[in-house]
Parts: structure tokens; C-alpha cells; sequence
């Protein structure tokens, strides 16, 4: 039924904005902390960051050669710019004073990432996360639409093929309300460890 498709459709962008939020928000810091990274990386990702994220699904098939992996894949593209951005973003903005202040204390490189820079870029890392689920979910149903399988995306499709019309209209207004809950639920956590660090 259409309750196991969303599931299904949800464990994909779990995996894949998991993957994609423990390899982008490192790279944010490296980028954001180091200059020639970022002067490395940057033409990079100008680059590739532009590109539909449908126009990864065929790269996934290719190396997965299954459909579910495939999916979770192009989740895991569309997912790691914002939070790449975010977080590097957020690691340039720390003033400069600080950063003197933990030279002339003798931090190491870790306590100046955990005491200094982590409180203040969390905003910004929020920022990426709640910007890369919106990005997901909207990208899960048209990545499912092509694979086929299951999901909420291939449910639909399964439903337009057979000429279920309310079927439809009851899919997307499903699909709008989960893409609020998670927005919600992120919003909600954004809050939380923004008045943590307040």
C-alpha cells in the first residue's frame, strides 16, 4: 500500500542525506578552514553543483546496476551541495579574533573545531541540512518515477498508468505533508541547538 511506499521512499533519503551530511559537513569545515581547499575544491563543485540531480540517476544505474541504490545515490548528490556551502560558509564568517585568541591559548586543531567553530557554524550547518531535505524529498519522487521499484514516486506512476486519478491527488497531498513534517522536525531541531548555544 501507499504507506510502505512512503517508508520505502523515506529509509532511501535517510541513507542517502545520511551519507551525504557525514561526507559534505567535513568538507565544509576543510573548505571553510583552509584556503588552498577551498581554492582547489571550488571550481569543482561550481561546476557539478548546477547539474539536475536526474542527470545522476543513469551514473548510478551504470555502477550499481540496481534501481534502489540508484535512487539513494542521487539523493545522496542533491543532498551534500547545500550542506558543503552551508557549513564552509558558516567556518569563513567565525570572526578572527577568536581564531587569534585559540593561536595565542595553544589550541589544537580538534579543540578549535569543537569549542570555537562548531557553535558557530551550526547555524549555518542547519541551514545546509533543512535546505538538502527539502531537496531530497522532492528528488526521491522523480528518481523513483524513472527506476521503478518501489516508492511513493513509483506508486504514483503505477496509479497514472492505471488511470487512478484520486489515487494521485491523495499521493501528492501525502507527499506535501511529509516534506512539511520533515522540514518541521528539522526546524524544530534547529531551534533547539540554536538556544543551546545561545
Amino acid at each position: 500500500g501507499i504507506g510502505w511506499n512512503i517508508l520505502s521512499s523515506l529509509k532511501r533519503v535517510a541513507v542517502g542525506f545520511g551519507v551525504a551530511a557525514l561526507v559534505g559537513i567535513p568538507l565544509g569545515f576543510i573548505i571553510g578552514r583552509f584556503a588552498f581547499m577551498s581554492r582547489m575544491l571550488e571550481p569543482l563543485i561550481s561546476i557539478l553543483r548546477p547539474v539536475s540531480p536526474l542527470a545522476w540517476l543513469p551514473i548510478g544505474l551504470m555502477v550499481f546496476k540496481a534501481a534502489d541504490p540508484a535512487s539513494t545515490w542521487t539523493i545522496f548528490i542533491c543532498s551534500i551541495w547545500p550542506m558543503i556551502l552551508n557549513t564552509a560558509q558558516g567556518v569563513q564568517r567565525v570572526p578572527q579574533d577568536y581564531l587569534n585568541v585559540a593561536r595565542v591559548l595553544n589550541l589544537s586543531e580538534f579543540r578549535i573545531i569543537t569549542k570555537i567553530l562548531f557553535p558557530s557554524v551550526l547555524p549555518y550547518m542547519l541551514t545546509g541540512i533543512r535546505l538538502s531535505i527539502g531537496t531530497a524529498w522532492l528528488v526521491i519522487v522523480a528518481a523513483e518515477m524513472l527506476t521503478g521499484g518501489t516508492g511513493i514516486g513509483f506508486w504514483l506512476w503505477d496509479e497514472w498508468n492505471n488511470l487512478k486519478v484520486e489515487h494521485i491527488v491523495i499521493a501528492i497531498f501525502i507527499i506535501g505533508v511529509v516534506g512539511l513534517v520533515l522540514e518541521h522536525l528539522l526546524l524544530a531541531l534547529a531551534r533547539r541547538f540554536s538556544y543551546g548555544n545561545t
